[in-house]
């Protein structure tokens, strides 16, 4: 049995483009250091001229 957990990590809008508003690598370590497993980066679908607001990292470990 697994558990998951869903992190959203929030993009802002650049002059060169959409950048997440968080270190999304540091979260990865500090989960990963809690014995979470990265499972997948989510991009949800997009808005305006193809660029998602957010995406999410999806961990999972066992129960």
């Amino acid at each position: 049995m697994h558990e998951y957990k869903f992190i959203k990590i929030d993009l802002k809008s650049g002059l060169r483009g959409r950048k997440p508003l968080q270190d999304y690598h540091e979260v990865i370590h500090e989960h990963a250091s809690k014995g979470w497993r990265l499972v997948q980066i989510f991009a949800p679908p997009t808005i305006g001229y193809g660029a998602a607001e957010y995406f999410e990292l999806i961990f999972e470990r066992k129960k």
